[in-house]
């Protein structure tokens, strides 16, 4: 078991993206092994280095850490939830444990009070006292069951906030839709006691978002969402949303980006009716987990920073994403989005998937790709 770009505004600082990725990359692409694959491939910022923290994870995705140091991570198609241990301190898991498997899309999952939290599509489970039982995995418990049991964008994302509540995404069934009046949970992200009791919806406007974190120093909401599909290979761009308050509104499916109307429902509300994107991502990146860098390792400038895993584009004639990248902020407002760590892509083809960014308790970043079925280890020295 051991064993890149710049865009706030995507065009307007096209030139920034090649030349940030000039500085990124270490390792030329005809020199990162057999047929451009493995982790010797992966560009990063001089004094970072990569390794593999566990491998043979099926189809890894959303991690949970408790505070024990057992890490847990949900897949989606292979219906599986798995705990990693590092027993002897030397930064790669000497176990990976399926706890769970059969389930519906277990995409999420978090971690409270002992207890283990897994999304399915239509259910949140929570399973008691798991570190204890990593061999011999209790039955769970139905937080609640009633989400709506659509497939499509129907795996969740799940985290407690600074609130103690647990909040749950909705993802719209549909390329682009308005389906408000038919189910008003679709397009939102919920928050709910961690008994299931007492949901509510947080935010609205929200295609489909597969990552979200709290700004550290304003508990904000911070979210990304993924664009719709089919309005070229440049439009529209992910999103990186901040909700500071319940009850904001994103735009979807009226508007996208800062001021795309849809060409179907943009004739139906304004753009200047909803809330903005605090960024607008590489158009079909498909942004997923994101975390604020809270961290001792890192250089003191990636304090309080986001990283975002883009699991890269499957409709665009030239691919996009398939890396780790950061959004710098200052004073809480963004200034540059950059590559950090990239090369699962070579070319036309991809070895990997990135997903999901977690922060380790000595300052290492851990980042899970569902296509290598692996979980990497990003340090600095």
């Amino acid at each position: 078991m051991k064993g890149t770009r710049i865009i706030l505004g995507f065009f307007a600082l096209a030139i920034l993206v090649f030349s940030a990725y000039a500085v990124l990359r270490t390792v030329p692409i005809n020199e990162c092994g057999d047929n451009g694959t493995g982790i010797e491939c992966i560009g990063l910022p001089p004094g970072f280095s990569i390794d593999y923290y566990a491998e043979g994870v099926e189809g890894a995705r959303s991690m949970a850490l408790s505070p024990e140091g057992t890490l847990f991570a949900g897949s989606r198609g292979a219906g599986k939830v798995y705990a990693m241990t590092d027993r002897d301190g030397d930064n790669k898991a000497d176990d990976v444990l399926v706890i769970a498997e059969g389930l519906d899309m277990p995409n999420g999952v978090a971690f409270r009070n002992g207890s283990l939290y897994v999304a399915e599509i239509s259910r949140v489970l929570r399973y008691d006292d798991i570190e204890a039982r990593l061999e011999n995995p209790p039955d769970p418990v139905v937080v609640r069951g009633d989400f709506p049991a659509d497939r499509s964008h129907g795996w969740k994302y799940i985290k407690f906030g600074p609130d103690g509540k647990l909040y749950v995404p909705v993802g719209m069934p549909c390329n682009v839709c308005n389906l408000e009046e038919e189910e008003e949970r679709y397009g939102t992200i919920m928050r709910m006691e961690p008994d299931g009791s007492q949901p509510e919806i947080f935010a609205r406007g929200i295609r489909n978002t597969v990552g979200f974190a709290w700004n550290p120093e304003t508990g904000e909401l911070w979210f990304t969402d993924n664009g719709r599909d089919w309005l070229g290979d440049d439009l529209p761009p992910d999103e990186l949303n901040r909700a500071p308050v319940p009850g904001m509104h994103f735009g979807f499916p009226y508007c996208h980006g800062k001021d795309t109307p849809d060409p179907e429902y943009g004739e139906l509300r304004n753009c200047s009716e909803f809330t903005a994107p605090e960024v607008e991502l590489g158009p079909h990146v498909a942004a997923l987990g994101m975390t604020f860098y809270n961290g001792s390792m890192f250089p003191e400038e990636y304090r309080n920073q986001i990283f975002i895993a883009e699991h890269g584009s499957w409709n665009r004639k030239i691919p996009i994403g398939y890396r780790v990248s950061l959004v710098r902020l200052e004073n809480g407002t963004p200034v540059s989005y950059e590559p950090f760590a990239d090369g699962w892509l070579q070319g036309l083809a991809s070895w990997g998937r990135p997903v999901d960014v977690l922060v380790m308790p000595d300052g290492a970043l851990l980042v899970s790709d569902d296509k290598n079925n692996a979980i990497y280890r990003i340090s600095y020295s």
